[in-house]
């Protein structure tokens, strides 16, 4: 049970919050405007699409790292993840799906959950490879067959214009896995076709991709016009707030990631993300030539920085839970209501983070006066 200014669907509710067996049993409380008292917030459980890292640990080392990770980022508000691959040889991708489909049949530890895989490359444009390493290639029906074999992927970036890559888009779509443009030249006319092969998603909108031109519309044009999801890194590094503003004016249920590496939570130093060696400071990760490279982004600060840009509070959650969640197709996810699970946290008067809940397991946070964590059972 938690007591505070609780968001759900319907609007804000000033009262409690209780769960029972991991989702919520019932709301109780008025409706209220927050501005009105000094109760905290109560807020859906970040989801995040795009995880590399964090705590010091990277994804493409395996299982542990995935644990590692998934608890570092439970830190920070997210209830859950979806594990985000590298471009890497097939024997390494193989490898790191193996052991992450092995580690999502165990009993949950705790963290945040671990919704998935996010496939990003190999199948991009090589010539846009941004911080990604040079094992870009086409993909194929039959090798991605055995990949989803490994472990349930839920999203993959690829770009549209390689070779075969529209009958790839159709035959995931048709599998339920959601594909998302990105490390791509492509241009607009490829991306508005890709969409109407299935494609429903864009990777870090803006960044390793063909930008706006009034003439040459590019990638970026085919997000702005036609997507009503994509991705964005709120960081206020990978993208301008004036930018994102134009992407929340143009794409109805724009969403933040984090691109975070192992660096996330972490000291300034030196970091891996994939094979590449990577640098945090000056709050930035970036490869030895200084491109950008993944995020030290965690899931509350952007929700500060969207809020800090001009966001409500009640928007800035929606981009944070709700559309990650409708984008994957999880409607018992992303919010607070009867019968969705008890993904939840809890902020302070200043948006900082006090508790988090997975599934009503408190996994983070401080437990204060008002609040208690509900056992498995327990009557809520």
């Amino acid at each position: 049970m938690h007591y505070g200014n609780i968001l759900t669907p319907e609007g804000w509710r000033l009262g409690e919050i209780h769960w029972r067996d991991g989702r919520i049993a019932r709301i109780d409380g008025k409706p209220a405007d927050p501005a009105d008292n000094d109760a905290p917030y109560i807020l859906p459980g970040f989801i995040d699409l795009h995880v590399h890292g964090g705590g010091g640990a990277d994804t493409m080392e395996g299982g542990e790292a995935v644990t590692t990770l998934a608890r570092t980022h439970a830190r920070f508000g997210t209830t859950s993840l979806l594990a985000t691959t590298m471009t890497a040889t097939d024997a390494e991708v193989r490898q790191v799906l193996g052991e992450i489909g092995a580690l999502m049949e165990q009993t949950p530890g705790e963290g945040a959950r671990i919704l998935g895989v996010h496939l990003e490359g190999p199948y991009i444009n090589p010539g846009k490879l941004g911080a990604q390493p040079p094992h870009a290639r086409p993909g194929e029906i039959a090798e991605i067959d055995a990949l989803c074999e490994l472990a349930p992927i839920r999203l993959v970036t690829l770009a549209p214009e390689l070779s075969g890559h529209y009958a790839l888009i159709r035959h995931l779509s048709e599998r339920g896995v959601r594909v998302q443009l990105g490390h791509t030249l492509g241009t607009y006319e490829q991306g508005v076709a890709a969409m109407e092969h299935g494609a429903c998603g864009f990777t870090h909108l803006y960044n390793a991709m063909t930008g706006l031109h009034h003439r040459h519309p590019g990638m970026a044009g085919a997000a702005l016009a036609h997507a009503d999801f994509a991705e964005l890194i709120p960081d206020l590094l990978h993208v301008h707030p004036g930018a994102i503003r134009v992407a929340l004016r143009s794409i109805p249920r724009l969403y933040a990631v984090t691109d975070s590496t192992a660096a996330a939570g972490m000291p300034d130093g030196e970091y891996r993300l994939g094979e590449q060696a990577v640098t945090k400071c000056l709050g930035g990760v970036r490869l030895a030539d200084g491109t950008l490279a993944g995020s030290t982004l965690t899931m509350d600060q952007a929700l500060r920085n969207l809020v800090a840009i001009g966001l409500s509070l009640a928007e800035a959650s929606e981009r944070v839970s709700r559309h990650p969640a409708d984008f994957l197709g999880l409607p018992d996810r992303g919010r607070l209501a009867d019968g969705c699970y008890a993904d939840v946290v809890v902020l302070d008067r200043d948006l900082a983070v006090d508790c988090v809940y997975v599934e009503g397991q408190y996994v983070a946070g401080d437990h204060s006066e008002n609040a208690q964590a509900t056992r498995p059972g327990d009557d809520a």
